[in-house]
């Protein structure tokens, strides 16, 4: 085979490729219209997760949200780690609104210069239930005011999950010890 002809067959293989692997993607997520971020701020428990690296092995995980005079949204996610009364882990990554997006597509920096995409895809009219997304699928979370939530609600918060793109096989419930007998942490 010729230099030219093995280049061009390499150049044809890479294009059907790359036209393969964008043929099959999923539509970007939809996020809500509007974030009233006030009522936004405050504590968030994680309810079910496609968990992280980091929160793998989450119990009690409380997401903590406080905007600060900048616009930017300080955040406190902490978890025990391992089971309900294990070791208590923290982190402070810092939220970042994009403008025109009703408040609603944030960029979650835990390392600069990395925003990590965070899609407000549902939020109800309360501000008691809400799932965030990312288009690229790989993680999702359902929070909610309080650690408990029925089981009607928690199947139609996961019923809108699916509906989004999301291999459910992947999605862990988070385990919450009652607030009466043990503390945040």
């Amino acid at each position: 085979m010729t230099k030219s002809l093995y280049l061009r067959a390499l150049l044809i293989g890479c294009a059907l490729m790359l036209n393969a692997c964008t043929a099959n993607k999923l539509p970007p997520i939809a996020t809500v219209s509007q974030v009233d971020l006030p009522r936004f701020m405050g504590d968030w428990y994680v309810i079910a997760a496609i968990p992280t690296l980091i929160e793998t092995e989450s119990y009690n995980a409380v997401e903590s949200y406080t905007q600060n005079a900048d616009g930017s949204i300080a955040t406190t996610f902490r978890f025990n780690k391992g089971s309900l009364d294990g070791p208590v882990k923290t982190y402070k990554p810092t939220g970042f609104v994009k403008p025109g997006t009703g408040n609603a597509l944030w960029g979650m920096q835990f390392i600069w210069p990395i925003k990590a995409e965070y899609l407000i895809a549902h939020l109800d009219a309360a501000y008691s239930q809400t799932i965030i997304a990312r288009n690229a699928r790989d993680y999702v979370w359902i929070m909610a005011r309080s650690p408990d939530m029925s089981e009607a609600e928690y199947s139609a918060l996961t019923s809108l999950v699916s509906q989004m793109g999301y291999d459910m096989s992947k999605l862990r419930r988070v385990p919450h010890q009652s607030s009466a007998t043990k503390g945040q942490p």
